[in-house]
């Protein structure tokens, strides 16, 4: 079952976002007049003028509020043709996944509830076999009802080891800690509060009145709730400001306040989101291009085409701007919020990776990510394919396909070098079958960087995309994998 999405031309146009000031291609929000079948899509007068509302790539948000025209009118033939030639159609498909491409374990596990997660704790409330509780959690996701009580102990706010009373007693300690971060904001001189209130909360005031306010917690006016997450978000900044504020926190906090519900401990998890979460809302340059670096491999190992597609596109490609609001809003933008939310508990699992937010990445390319292959779109083409696909896709499909490559993964004999480190322990019990496939150097290392598995092979590493420039020649194969 799909669905098209009618020409998009040469009109698409370059904006900026008013309430993030993002600049990109904007795009068009669904419309009625907007989506047309297939069949009619190739026959649409050139003369027709068609508005369509434009929304941001990276908030979603209405950039404004006047339709913005898509199609120009009275077209003369000779650039009607050229506009024609320029058109692309795109389409949003309903995959199944067959079983053969899923995990073995994969329906051996049902959401954790009330019951199952109570077996998984001793008399004196410590968690016992850590391992097997992530690996439920990782395949089956934890029920709405004791998120906020399960959440603490993936976000490290909680130890596993911890009794009832000494999480009690922990509490106690961290609220006073919360209520003297909170003091020291209040206690700012005025110069101080006129530096963070120009680096930190006028950010801060205009994104917690926006942020999931659809949610039931956060709805309506002088909402206490939107106040909470102010504070938390605020008080962050005081607590750690080497980085402060920056815009997509609210949308990692909100959801968290919503589950957890007391501030001082949803502020606690928070930080160990921030410290113990590699994709977070706001990276270092380094950080970002570490995650590209990993997922351009995993690429090249799990989808060659779609890999070769984008070395194709120079250095602008490589760059996969696309997936970079996957990165630093954790899904949640992709997805709807039961789904996302399913995507982050995947991820804080910590099952067998540190890094199967990656393997989501590259879940979707391999679903959703044909249309690109097949008609050859460029990089902008590609951000208005993938930014349209938005909340239309099947997050539970998502999220089998990644675990399905996770295990294909692991099966390797050997790995490429630049993929080491997602072989790397993150707990007790990860790597359980004691197997540790080995390690083959590719040839891909940027400058002259020497690897401890092979040679030394002067590649340069894709940095600002730059007109004319072509990106690495793919290196060898003979990593078998199935897509």
């Amino acid at each position: 079952m799909h669905w098209s999405r009618s020409v998009v031309c040469s009109a698409w146009t370059w904006g900026t976002c008013a309430p993030c000031a993002f600049s990109s291609a904007m795009r068009p929000a669904p419309a009625a007049n907007w989506w047309l079948p297939a069949e009619k899509a190739s026959t649409k007068s050139s003369t027709s003028t068609m508005a369509a509302w434009t929304s941001c790539v990276r908030c979603s948000s209405n950039g404004s509020s006047v339709p913005r025209r898509t199609c120009k009118t009275s077209f003369p033939p000779i650039q009607q043709a050229a506009d024609e030639r320029t058109c692309m159609q795109f389409s949003i498909r309903r995959p199944k996944l067959p079983s053969s491409e899923t995990h073995p374990e994969e329906s051996s596990y049902r959401r954790l509830d009330v019951s199952t997660w109570l077996s998984h704790l001793n008399e004196l409330g410590q968690v016992e076999e850590e391992y097997k509780l992530r690996k439920a959690i990782f395949f089956g996701g934890i029920d709405v009802s004791i998120r906020g009580e399960v959440w603490p102990f993936l976000l490290r706010y909680y130890s596993p080891k911890s009794t009832s009373e000494e999480r009690e007693a922990l509490r106690v300690q961290k609220r006073k800690e919360y209520e003297e971060i909170q003091q020291k904001r209040l206690a700012m001189s005025p110069e101080e509060h006129r530096a963070f209130w120009r680096n930190v909360q006028f950010t801060v005031d205009k994104d917690v009145v926006r942020t999931d306010r659809s949610n039931q917690f956060f709805r309506g006016e002088d909402n206490p709730n939107v106040e909470s997450m102010r504070r938390i978000l605020l008080n962050y900044a005081v607590y750690n400001p080497t980085i402060g504020y920056s815009q997509g926190m609210s949308d990692l906090v909100a959801p968290i306040l919503a589950e957890v519900l007391d501030e001082s401990d949803t502020f606690w998890c928070f930080v160990g989101l921030m410290q113990n979460t590699i994709f977070i809302s706001s990276p270092r340059d380094e950080d970002m291009e570490k995650q590209l670096l990993y997922l351009r491999e995993l690429l090249r190992l799990t989808h060659l085409r779609f890999y070769q597609h984008l070395v194709s596109l120079g250095e602008d490609g490589l760059q996969m701007l696309f997936c970079h609001r996957w990165l630093l809003l954790c899904f949640k933008r992709e997805f709807p919020e039961a789904e996302a939310l399913r995507i982050w508990e995947a991820c804080w699992a910590h099952y067998q990776t540190d890094y199967f937010h990656l393997f989501i990445c590259v879940a979707i390319v391999t679903i959703y990510g044909d249309d690109v292959i097949e008609q050859q779109l460029a990089t902008d083409q590609m951000l208005l394919h993938f930014g349209n696909l938005a909340m239309h896709m099947n997050g539970e499909l998502v999220l089998r396909k990644a675990r399905s490559l996770l295990y294909q993964f692991r099966l390797l004999p050997r790995i490429p070098c630049g993929l080491h480190d997602l072989c790397k322990l993150c707990g007790t019990g990860m790597w359980d079958s004691g197997y540790m496939p080995a390690v083959e150097c590719t040839g891909l290392h940027p400058g002259s960087e020497s690897c401890p598995y092979g040679g030394t092979v002067e590649v340069p590493s894709p940095k600002a995309p730059k007109d004319g420039k072509k990106g690495p020649k793919a290196s060898r194969e003979g990593f078998g994998f199935r897509r």
